[in-house]
């Protein structure tokens, strides 16, 4: 059985629906209404007994599809409010990009961001070949110093496709109050979704031991990001020294 939307269409199917259970069909155009902008971040989306309507399906199968958006982190309930699209504004899903966590959980302090440098690059062919695009395009790079509470402990390189970030200076990084991707989200319309990330120990080089107000060679974590939007697509090459001396890098396998 496969099931169409209306805002792709009477008669619009997921190509290979068939193949999946039903749910899974509902949770894909769930995607692609996110994908489209049908609500945005933050914004509620439609009842399950709307959407159970309006996909011709069960309430059940709508919610089991909810469930797992909500588990992916894409959408947030709310009890008795609703569910809403996820957006990196909110408190829950602000961080969940940053594995760093206090070995004291009593130590948990705010992340506050000091721009060290905004400037253009063109793509090296690896580069290109991570973001999906030509080699020598135009990139963003960014680099800042994050302290945790009043200490330095993780220095960011970021490379973001120019063409998507037109008008992302050092000024609006300066003064963006909010988490990076928020900015992304709320300024470029750019969700990050999801990323995939290396991580490996490495020795601090003098300029990282500088940043990080420790001696040459003291051990850091290296965490190095490609971070998606929908459709898959790469949307940042990311590069993290973290000072793990009083944290520990935390995820979650299912």
């Amino acid at each position: 059985m496969s099931v169409s939307s209306s805002s792709t269409g009477k008669g619009a199917a997921i190509s290979g629906a068939a193949f999946s259970p039903l749910y899974k069909q509902i949770k894909a155009l769930l995607v692609q209404s996110l994908h489209a902008g049908e609500w945005k971040p933050g914004e509620s989306i439609p009842s399950e007994l709307d959407l159970a309507s309006r996909f011709q399906v069960s309430q059940g199968t709508v919610r089991k599809a909810i469930d797992e958006l909500a588990a992916e982190n894409l959408l947030i309930r709310r009890q008795g409010k609703g569910t809403f699209v996820a957006t990196h504004h909110e408190a829950q899903v602000r961080y969940r990009f940053l594995r760093l966590t206090p070995d004291n959980p009593e130590n948990t302090q705010r992340a506050q961001s000091t721009i060290l440098e905004c400037s253009r690059q063109k793509a090296t062919q690896e580069m290109a070949r991570m973001l999906e695009i030509r080699s020598g395009d135009a990139l963003i790079y960014i680099k800042r110093l994050m302290n945790l509470g009043n200490r330095p402990s993780v220095i960011d390189e970021i490379w973001l496709p120019a063409d998507v970030f037109k008008g992302l200076t050092s000024e609006i990084l300066t003064h963006n109050k909010g988490p990076l991707y928020g900015l992304f989200e709320t300024k470029f319309g750019v969700s990050m979704i999801r990323a995939e990330e290396k991580i490996r120990a490495i020795a601090a080089s003098s300029q990282m031991a500088d940043f990080l107000n420790v001696s040459e060679g003291f051990p850091l974590l290296q965490v190095d990001r490609v971070s998606y939007t929908y459709g898959d697509r790469p949307m940042e090459i990311r590069r993290g020294i973290y000072l793990t001396d009083q944290y520990h890098y935390r995820n979650s396998l299912n």
